[in-house]
């Protein structure tokens, strides 16, 4: 398996990125509620997954049939807490990890 991938976020509130990642488009909005930080993924235009609860260590897509050969995590660099948006690029790292099929 090879290094997970580092994908930039600042520490705003709601935004959207894209990348590139084993060779598909994604486009990944991230937003901060009141109930914790969520994510809507799109693949290659179409949207995938929608409202996705982000904590810690956890695979964010857990499904191979989205089309995606890997998968999404966030890290917590200083402990194991869920990510908010304040520490989004900084405490708070999203990886994507090739070959990673949580199905």
């Amino acid at each position: 398996m090879a290094t997970p991938q580092v994908i930039p976020l600042s520490a705003i509130a709601a935004q959207s990125v894209n990348v590139v990642v084993s060779r598909q488009v994604l486009r990944l909005d991230v937003r901060q509620r009141s109930t914790g930080l969520f994510m809507d993924v799109w693949c290659n235009g179409t949207q995938v997954l929608c409202g996705v609860l982000c904590r810690d260590r956890t695979w964010i897509v857990r499904d191979g049939h989205f089309g995606l050969p890997g998968d999404l995590a966030f890290l917590d660099l200083e402990g194991t807490t869920d990510p908010s948006y304040e520490g989004l690029g900084a405490r708070y790292v999203l990886t994507y990890a090739e070959g990673q099929d949580a199905a």
